[in-house]
C-alpha cells in the first residue's frame, strides 16, 4: 500500500500523487496554528469521513508522471477528519481495500451498513435502530446457528491465510458444540477447546471471529430465537474469560448475554456467568495463555453460574497444611493473596513479606515467585504446558501446580505488627532451614527448638502408660512419635553420621526437654522460638551457597550469601560467620554475567580500588532467584522512601554512619539488629 497525503484544489481533483513529498507536507502542516494539540504527523480518526474514491475516469499516463510505479489499477480510500486535509491511501488489492474501508470506518466510529462482511454490515443495522428486538434483522440466517460450515469469515480479516484459519475454527467449534460430553472421553473437548483458543491467542486477528461465531452458534431462529446448544455456552464462556471482541461487536455480546440471561434455565444461567466473565475480563485484561485443563473440566462439568469464584485449588504453608482459595477465569495473584490472607488472619504481602510460589513443573526442588499482576489461570495453563513439554511421556492429566505461601522479604520494623498464623509460619520456615543446614545452631540448642516445635504441633509429651497389658504398645508408639519428631525437627547433619545407640540418646533427652515443657501454649512456645531465633543477626534472610572464581579477595572455597533487608552479606560456610557485608547503594550492579553470578562494588572510600567485580559460581535457577530477590528489596526500599517522603540516599547514608563501619558498610547492616547471638549459639 502506497501512503499519500496532500490538499487538492478542484483542478487536481482526479489525479494524485503528483506533487513532491515535501510540497504534500508543506501544503498540510506549514499553516499549523501555534495553539493546535494535536501531535503533528498523526490523523483525528474518530468521527472523520471514510470513504472509496471513484477512479473510474482515471488513467495510467496521469500515475506514470507521479514516478511512483502507480496504475490505475489501485484503490484509493480517502479519510476526512475533522479541522484537516484529506489523507489518501492507494491500495493493491480489493481485499486489502475492502479491510482498510472497515476498519477505518469503526475506527471513525461510523455506522456505515455499506462496508465490511455480511455479518458486520448486519451488526451495523442492528447498532443504528439500537438492537431492536422485535427486528427482523434477529432472523437472518447469518445471524443465527447453521449446521453447515462457513464459506468464509464471518469479520473482515487482512490476510487469505487468516481466512482459512477461521473457516477451520468454525469446524473446530462444530465438533466441540455437537459431539456429546462424555466424562471417560472428556479429553476430546480439552483439546478441541484449547486448540481453538490457542489460535486465537496466536493470532488476536481472529478474536473477533470466534465470538461471533459462537454468538451465531448459541442463536436460533426458531422458536422465538432460542438459545443455541449448551456446549456453545460453555465454549463462549471459555471464550470470554481469556479475552474480549472490539467494537461493535462486544456491543453484540453484550445484548446477546443479556436477552438470554435467566437464572430458571441452564443455558440462561451460563450467559449469566458469561456476563460476569465480560465484567471481569474488562477490569483485569486480557489472558495470556489458554484455558488450562482444570479450568475446562471445571467449566464443562459443572454450570458455574452457582459459584461466584467457580475455580478453586489449595495453597500449602510450611507447617504441612493447607488453604483452599477459590478464584475466577481473571483473578491476579494480588486479588488472590488478598482473599487468601482475609481467610487465614495475614497481612498483605508488603507487610509480611509472604509471597506466593509453585513449584517447578520439570518436578526439579525449585520454587517459582510469583508477581502480583499475573492471572492464577495464566499460572496454571504455563505450568500445565511445561509439564507436558519436559516429560511427555510421564504426564498425567490428574498432576497440577502446586502453590505454596511463604516468607520472602523479612523486614525487621514489621515484626512488631506479625499475627499468629505469620508468626506459626515463620517458625516454621525457620525450622526449614534449620533442619537443611542454613541456620547455625548447636546440637543442644537445635534440641531446645525441636522440642518447642512438639509442644506446639502435639501439645503436651504423654507418658507411656505402665499398665501390663498396653506398656509395650504405649511404649512403642511414644518411641516412634519421638523418632518422627527427631527427623521432623532436628538438622540432618547431626543425626546422619549418628548411630543407633547415640540416637536412643537423642530421642530421650528430646522427651525429657519436651516434657518440661508441659502447659505451654502453643503460642507461648512459638513466642520462645522466634526470640530465641531472631538473635541470629541474619534472621530472615535467605541463603544461596555460592563459590568465589578466582581470581577473588574472597578465597576459592564454598562460602553463603545472605540476601537480607539492609544487603548482601558474604558468610563463612560452616561458621557461617560473617565475613563482610555490603549496603544495597554500593551495589553497582548485580546479576547473570554467562554462567555465573555478578556484583559490582562502588569502594567509595577506597582510592586505590573505587569498583570492585565479583563472580560467584551458582546453579543457574538460584542465580535468577537471587537477582530477583536483590531487586525486591532495592524496590521495596525506594517505595518506602516514597510513602515516608525521605531521600535514598539519607536513609541509607544514615546506615552507613558509625565510628566502627567497615570500608564496605557491613557493621552498620547490623546496627539495627541483635549483636548477641543466643546463649547456646
Amino acid at each position: 500500500m502506497e501512503y499519500e497525503s496532500k490538499k487538492r484544489g478542484s483542478d487536481d481533483a482526479k489525479l494524485f500523487g503528483l506533487n513532491s513529498w515535501k510540497d504534500q507536507v508543506a501544503n498540510n502542516w506549514g499553516g499549523r496554528d501555534s495553539g493546535e494539540q494535536f501531535p503533528l504527523g498523526q490523523i483525528k480518526l474518530w468521527e472523520a469521513k471514510v470513504e472509496e474514491v471513484d477512479r473510474s475516469c482515471d488513467s495510467d499516463e496521469d500515475y506514470e508522471a507521479s514516478g511512483r510505479s502507480l496504475l490505475s489499477t489501485h484503490y484509493t480510500i480517502v479519510i476526512h477528519p475533522k479541522d484537516q486535509g484529506p489523507t489518501y491511501l492507494l491500495i493493491g488489492s480489493k481485499h486489502e481495500k475492502d479491510t482498510w474501508l472497515y476498519h477505518l470506518t469503526v475506527a471513525a466510529g461510523s455506522n456505515n451498513v455499506n462496508v465490511g462482511s455480511e455479518f458486520e454490515q448486519l451488526v451495523c443495522k442492528l447498532l443504528n435502530i439500537e438492537g431492536e428486538p422485535s427486528s427482523q434483522i434477529w432472523r437472518h440466517p447469518t445471524l443465527c446457528h447453521s449446521k453447515e460450515g462457513l464459506i468464509s469469515p464471518l469479520t473482515t480479516l487482512p490476510s487469505e491465510a487468516l481466512q482459512t484459519e477461521a473457516i477451520k475454527l468454525f469446524k473446530t467449534c462444530q465438533l466441540f458444540i455437537n459431539a456429546a460430553v462424555d466424562s471417560p472421553a472428556i479429553d476430546y473437548h480439552i483439546s478441541l477447546a484449547q486448540s481453538a483458543l490457542q489460535i486465537c491467542l496466536t493470532h488476536p486477528e481472529l478474536q473477533n471471529e470466534i465470538c461471533c461465531q459462537l454468538i451465531k452458534q448459541t442463536r436460533r431462529r426458531q422458536p422465538q430465537n432460542q438459545p443455541g446448544p449448551l456446549q456453545g455456552w460453555q465454549l463462549l464462556a471459555l471464550c470470554v474469560g481469556l479475552f474480549l471482541p472490539h467494537h461493535p461487536f462486544l456491543w453484540l455480546l453484550r445484548l446477546h448475554l443479556k436477552r438470554n440471561a435467566d437464572s430458571r434455565t441452564e443455558f440462561g444461567k451460563y450467559a449469566i456467568y458469561c456476563q460476569r466473565c465480560v465484567e471481569r475480563t474488562q477490569q483485569n485484561g486480557d489472558r495470556e495463555a489458554r484455558p488450562s485443563r482444570m479450568e475446562i473440566l471445571s467449566t464443562l462439568l459443572r454450570n458455574p453460574y452457582h459459584h461466584s469464584l467457580p475455580f478453586s485449588i489449595p495453597v500449602h504453608f510450611m507447617n504441612g497444611i493447607y488453604q483452599v482459595v477459590g478464584f475466577d477465569a481473571s483473578t491476579t495473584v494480588e486479588e488472590f493473596l488478598n482473599t487468601l490472607n482475609q481467610d487465614t488472619g495475614m497481612r498483605r504481602p508488603a507487610q509480611s513479606g509472604f509471597a506466593l510460589f509453585t513449584d517447578d513443573p520439570s518436578g526439579r526442588d525449585l520454587e517459582h515467585c510469583l508477581q502480583g499482576n499475573i492471572k492464577i489461570c495464566d499460572i496454571i495453563s504455563k505450568w500445565e504446558q511445561a509439564s507436558k513439554e519436559q516429560q511427555p511421556g510421564k504426564w498425567e492429566g490428574t498432576r497440577t501446580v502446586r502453590l505454596i505461601y511463604k516468607n520472602r522479604l523479612y523486614f525487621s520494623m514489621q515484626a512488631r505488627g506479625e499475627t499468629d498464623r505469620e508468626k506459626l509460619l515463620l517458625m516454621y520456615q525457620t525450622n526449614d532451614q534449620i533442619v537443611n543446614g542454613l541456620f547455625p545452631l548447636n546440637r543442644d540448642l537445635a534440641l531446645e527448638m525441636a522440642a518447642l516445635l512438639a509442644q506446639v504441633e502435639i501439645g503436651d509429651f504423654e507418658r507411656p502408660f505402665s499398665t501390663p497389658a498396653g506398656h509395650v504398645t504405649n511404649h512403642c508408639k511414644a518411641n516412634q512419635t519421638i523418632k518422627q519428631l527427631i527427623e521432623k525437627f532436628y538438622p540432618k547433619r547431626y543425626r546422619d553420621d549418628s548411630s543407633e545407640e547415640q540416637l536412643r540418646q537423642l530421642c530421650q533427652r528430646l522427651s525429657t526437654r519436651w516434657m518440661a515443657l508441659r502447659g505451654h501454649s502453643a503460642a507461648d512456645c512459638v513466642r520462645i522460638y522466634l526470640t530465641v531465633a531472631r538473635k541470629w543477626p541474619f534472621f530472615g534472610a535467605k541463603l544461596f551457597l555460592a563459590k568465589p572464581i578466582t581470581p577473588s579477595s574472597l578465597g576459592s572455597t564454598f562460602m553463603w550469601l545472605a540476601i537480607h533487608e539492609d544487603g548482601l552479606s558474604i558468610l563463612e560456610y560452616n561458621s557461617m560467620r560473617l565475613i563482610i557485608s555490603y549496603v544495597y547503594k554500593s551495589l553497582m550492579t548485580f546479576g547473570g554475567c554467562q554462567d555465573d553470578f555478578m556484583i559490582v562494588i562502588n569502594n567509595a572510600h577506597s582510592k586505590d580500588k573505587p569498583t570492585e567485580k565479583l563472580l560467584f559460581a551458582m546453579a543457574k535457577p538460584k542465580i535468577l532467584e537471587i537477582t530477583l530477590l536483590i531487586a525486591s528489596y532495592i524496590n521495596n526500599f525506594y517505595q518506602q522512601k516514597a510513602v515516608h517522603h525521605l531521600s535514598a540516599p539519607a536513609l541509607l547514608s544514615a546506615r552507613t554512619q558509625g565510628p566502627q563501619a567497615r570500608v564496605m558498610g557491613s557493621q552498620p547492616l547490623l546496627s539495627s539488629r541483635p549483636t548477641k547471638g543466643p546463649t547456646l549459639l
